[in-house]
């Protein structure tokens, strides 16, 4: 491995229509929990709190900013935070949640974001269970998505929304791993079949991504610019 990695993902609040990508239309979104992986022992988990001590339905302002602290203080120790869509999704939505922008564009910067990284190099994006499954890893657990987790938790099915967010923590550290011991990705195209991008230099980091040269994407009817998922850096 060339870095020591500290996967992250969060779990929102909000339901949002299936198929709507748009979602900073329908912020503030709310963080329902959070799950942090660097490897070692069992993924670390972050969710709200009454004060009673139960979960709550989304996690405060303050428990968010402890979420970036832990995240500032990992990188401070030589982690490199990594997320699957971090840059187009997870981090804005932290920054967004906690209020602290300019902190959360630095570690948007100069963490690596999986998806991001090969979008640069295709020009498309991918997803993380096809990505992961493609490696011969377990992936997401069945029947559960992204787009049921805040449901559940409205419902007050904690412990699945948990252990699913702990779940895409590890894979997406899995991922990274083994990718970087066999210095390529595979993955099934439902439409094109086998595939694989060779990465022998590792992952890299969104700064470092997007100085790639933007790919061909003449073959593709509605390609997707960067600032797609670049946009929020630049804003004031």
């Amino acid at each position: 491995m060339t870095r020591k990695y500290l996967a992250l993902d969060i779990e929102i609040a909000k339901l949002i229509p299936f198929g709507q990508d748009e979602w900073w239309n329908y912020r503030p979104l709310g963080i329902t929990c959070a799950a942090t992986y660097d490897g070692n022992s069992a993924p670390r988990l972050w969710s709200g709190k009454t004060i009673d001590g139960d979960v709550a339905p989304f996690m405060q302002v303050q428990e968010v900013i402890e979420l970036v602290n832990y995240l500032q203080d990992a990188t401070r120790q030589g982690y490199t935070i990594l997320t699957w869509n971090g840059l187009g999704f997870d981090i804005p939505v932290i920054a967004d949640e906690s209020g602290l922008w300019q902190t959360c564009r630095a570690l948007a910067r100069s963490h690596c974001d999986m998806m991001f990284h090969i979008f640069c190099l295709r020009g498309h994006t991918l997803g993380l269970d096809k990505a992961a499954k493609g490696m011969g890893l377990r992936g997401k657990p069945s029947g559960m998505s992204g787009e049921l987790a805040p449901r559940y938790w409205a419902e007050g099915k904690w412990a699945i929304v948990l252990d699913y967010v702990a779940q895409d923590a590890r894979t997406t550290y899995d991922l990274a791993v083994k990718v970087e011991q066999q210095g390529v990705l595979k993955w099934v195209s439902e439409r094109s079949g086998n595939q694989q991008i060779p990465l022998p230099g590792g992952w890299l980091t969104v700064e470092q991504a997007l100085a790639l040269p933007l790919p061909d994407t003449s073959w593709m009817k509605n390609p997707l610019p960067r600032s797609k998922f670049t946009a929020w850096l630049n804003q004031p």
